[in-house]
């Protein structure tokens, strides 16, 4: 069975940032394959707002059919031009979301989220 491409989407400090980038740096020079995305917000109110059910719903559409632009998106997703480019800018801002050229592509299979309940 093939592994799923997926986002791993978590709270964390820049601190929690640099960990993590240091310990996939030293897994890869010792000679492991590190293939891993992380998207991480400094708190949970912005990644519950980045990760609304409007914009969940756009990633699955954009990642079952693609998307030439926004307009396109917008009116397959039966939404307003404007709320959906906002979305679709956000989404690019976090990394959820990509352009091949101008297609909007959103490359992963799975979006895993995780949120601690220890403080940071």
């Amino acid at each position: 069975m093939i592994p799923a491409n997926k986002v791993q989407v978590s709270v964390g400090s820049l601190a929690d940032m640099g960990k993590r980038f240091a310990g996939a740096w030293n897994r890869a020079v010792s000679g492991e394959q590190v293939e891993e995305t992380h998207v991480t917000f400094l708190d949970v109110q912005t990644m519950l707002e980045a990760l609304s059910p409007r914009r969940l719903e756009l990633l699955r559409h954009v990642r079952q059919h693609g998307a030439g632009n926004v307009r396109e998106l917008s009116q397959a997703l039966q939404r307003d031009y404007k709320n959906v480019h906002h979305d679709v800018a956000m989404l690019e801002s976090a990394g959820l979301l990509q352009r091949d050229g101008r297609m909007l592509i959103a490359p992963w299979d799975e979006l895993q989220a995780n949120v601690s309940l220890m403080p940071i």
